[in-house]
């Protein structure tokens, strides 16, 4: 098997990630990938998990808490979705050996292509005499790519392994591990056709990654309803749980006053493995904050023009990226970046399944002129119906974010500023061209 035709076979799985055509239920639960795992010998428990689930600032999290591990001296694995140009992006292994070229890299210990190659060539005989066999049908990609994930960390003896869910928590492919430390993030509205119409509904989903008897948990700043349910659940299964209330001012390469607050529940993960032994100290905590490296989050790519991509594809993140812009970008908020932008050309895409009206009402104010446009997804939702969201306005529809990144470098002039969101599909395509598996 070539890499090539790891890829296309890697593609031919069920992949939900394409479509939002599906019912969220409990068949798309767990039972197949523990099953799958039990044929594997359960990787996932020989590993040390930290897990984590919630609305806003997964990622950063989990990146967060893997570079500070990293520079307390132990070897991370980190699975992470989605993956802004290449999916190998989802399977890290952060190395405190690895060399200076490779720990500045934005996508330090990505697998090899030679490894992904290896492991899917051993597991590929398996994974179709279970698809075969399983009454439940055959594995889905995230659910095969999570087993991927699992026995690549396990084989690479990782000290911990650092989860990111893919949809909800409790009926997560990733939910298969009995993680010493639980992370909810902040929670707010997204997914709803999946996850529920009201914050308790939701909070209940993402709160199911919360199993472990005696072990511990952290919970970002949250809404009544939600921080509720999540004290319930911790109560039920016996499980210590820590709320971060407060944060400091914290020395970070990523952008906003979010990302503080997402530092902040990193820091409580990683001072939770005290509870087992494990101390990370200050420096540590400290290094790995400012080592930190998540692309596509507030990310300047260009100074001139001024281009900024941020994959907020939520009300409550696109008030968060909306307040970095102001604090970040204006002479009013003490700019590092230079003086206030003189104007807003806004790039976005949105995915079908968003709450599209509320994103584009968000950013109505903050453009100037917008270009709409879709990431090449089946997810993506028309542009034309973006562009009716923002009457009044300079507008331009591209079919492609190809067209889109063209158009807004002719329309920007001297001092203007570009700003990508609405999508994670659609920054990874304007900052590095077409990605795998649309």
């Amino acid at each position: 098997m070539t890499y090539p035709e790891t890829v296309k076979y890697l593609e031919s799985f069920i992949n939900y990630e394409k479509t939002t055509a599906y019912r969220y239920k409990e068949s798309l639960g767990l039972t197949r990938i523990k099953e799958f795992l039990t044929l594997l010998g359960n990787p996932q428990d020989d590993l040390k998990c930290i897990h984590v689930a919630g609305t806003k600032g997964k990622g950063s999290i989990c990146a967060f808490i893997a570079y500070i591990l990293k520079e307390a001296g132990f070897k991370v694995g980190l699975y992470t979705s989605p993956h802004l140009l290449d999916f190998r992006e989802r399977i890290r292994i952060l190395n405190p050996l690895s060399d200076k070229r490779q720990a500045l890299s934005e996508f330090e210990g990505i697998i090899p292509k030679a490894a992904l190659k290896a492991i899917v060539e051993r597991l590929r005989p398996k994974i179709e005499k279970y698809g075969r066999s399983s009454p439940y049908g055959p594995l889905t990609f995230f659910e095969a790519y999570t087993a991927l994930a699992l026995v690549y960390f396990k084989e690479k003896k990782v000290d911990f392994a650092v989860l990111e869910t893919g949809l909800g928590g409790r009926l997560d492919a990733t939910n298969v591990v009995n993680a010493l430390v639980s992370v909810i993030t902040p929670i707010s509205y997204d997914h709803m056709d999946k996850l529920g119409h009201t914050l308790k509904k939701i909070a209940k989903e993402k709160a199911g990654i919360i199993k472990t008897k005696k072990s511990i948990a952290i919970s970002a700043p949250q809404e009544k309803e939600a921080r509720e349910v999540i004290r319930a659940r911790c109560k039920a299964f016996d499980v210590k749980l820590y709320e971060v209330n407060k944060y400091k001012k914290l020395k970070l390469r990523l952008l906003g006053r979010h990302q503080l607050i997402n530092a902040a529940v990193a820091i409580s993960a990683v001072k939770a493995l005290n509870g087992y032994g494990i101390r990370v100290g200050v420096d540590s905590l400290m290094r790995g904050l400012y080592n930190t490296l998540w692309p596509g989050r507030c990310e300047v790519i260009s100074r001139n023009p001024l281009v900024v991509l941020d994959g907020a594809q939520n009300v409550a993140s696109v008030k968060a990226l909306k307040e970095a812009i102001r604090k970040n970008f204006s002479a009013a908020g003490g700019s590092a970046f230079g003086e206030k932008y003189k104007k807003m050309i806004l790039v976005l895409g949105i995915s079908n399944d968003k709450d599209i009206k509320g994103i584009c009402s968000e950013l109505y104010d903050l453009a100037d002129k917008v270009i709409l446009t879709k990431a090449n997804s089946l997810r993506a939702a028309d542009p034309k119906i973006l562009a009716g969201y923002f009457n009044g306005k300079e507008r331009y529809i591209t079919d492609g974010v190809g067209p889109a990144k063209n158009l807004s470098r002719r329309l920007a002039e001297r001092g203007d500023l570009i700003l990508v969101t609405g999508s994670l599909f659609v920054v990874g395509e304007f900052k590095y061209g077409r990605r795998q598996f649309n």
